[in-house]
């Protein structure tokens, strides 16, 4: 059995850091660009009314490649669950996983077979699409759709939770469980500011509600290459 740092470590240990650097931001009068409160962050996000929505085809985002890895004999997919594992699972030839337990936050459930779960774009495929994306290069795109070089670009999510999501964003949709509202709007903004993406006008103005009720929230991202 291989033994991985699981993402939800990784994401604790993030936060923690994110706050060590904006206290010590604060001390010395200025605040990194790549951390902000939410508020802050949702006020930076330019707002655009959508186009292009007609023309999206799933087809033109490449997904799921070799990973991070490409000799490990797991794709994306595989990547996010290995790493997003609260117990590691078993990984086997071809990158077979077994055994392994889930957390997902959108509905607060425990998840204990791979099958059960989905990956989720964050901010969906078609979101990105209308939001800025269409004039991007398939390179970029195919970057987008395996972006493991953030924790909350791709989030492992039971397939209930997922498939009732679709394409929506936050004015059409919200995870269930009132616990993961703040993180979700946080994890959306950022993703949207990591990748340079607009927001609709009710989009913005639902972020800003949330942005409203998380004041504490955090949001820290490094702009996509």
């Amino acid at each position: 059995m291989i033994t991985y740092l699981t993402r939800a470590a990784a994401a604790a240990t993030l936060a923690l850091a994110s706050l060590a650097v904006t206290a010590s931001a604060h001390a010395v009068g200025a605040a990194p660009v790549d951390v902000l409160a939410l508020p802050d962050a949702v006020a930076v996000l330019p707002v655009v009314e959508e186009s292009q929505n007609e023309t999206y085809d799933r087809a033109r985002f490449k997904h799921w490649n070799r990973g991070l890895n490409p000799t490990d004999g797991c794709n994306t997919r595989s990547e996010v669950l290995i790493a997003e594992a609260v117990e590691a699972p078993a990984v086997g030839a071809n990158c077979a996983l077994t055994g392994g337990v889930w957390w997902s936050y959108y509905d607060e459930t425990e998840v204990r077979s791979a099958s059960g779960l989905d990956i989720d774009h964050v901010v969906p495929l078609k979101e990105a699409w209308g939001s800025g994306a269409w004039e991007w290069t398939a390179e970029r795109r195919e970057a987008y759709a395996n972006d493991q070089g953030a924790a909350v670009s791709l989030i492992a999510v039971t397939a209930r939770s997922n498939r009732a999501k679709a394409d929506k964003d936050p004015a059409q949709w919200m995870p269930p469980a009132s616990s993961a509202r703040c993180r979700y709007a946080a994890e959306w903004t950022a993703t949207k500011l990591r990748w340079s993406l607009s927001v609709d006008q009710a989009e913005a103005d639902t972020l800003q509600a949330l942005a409203a009720e998380c004041p504490g929230a955090i949001v820290q991202f490094e702009p996509a290459e």
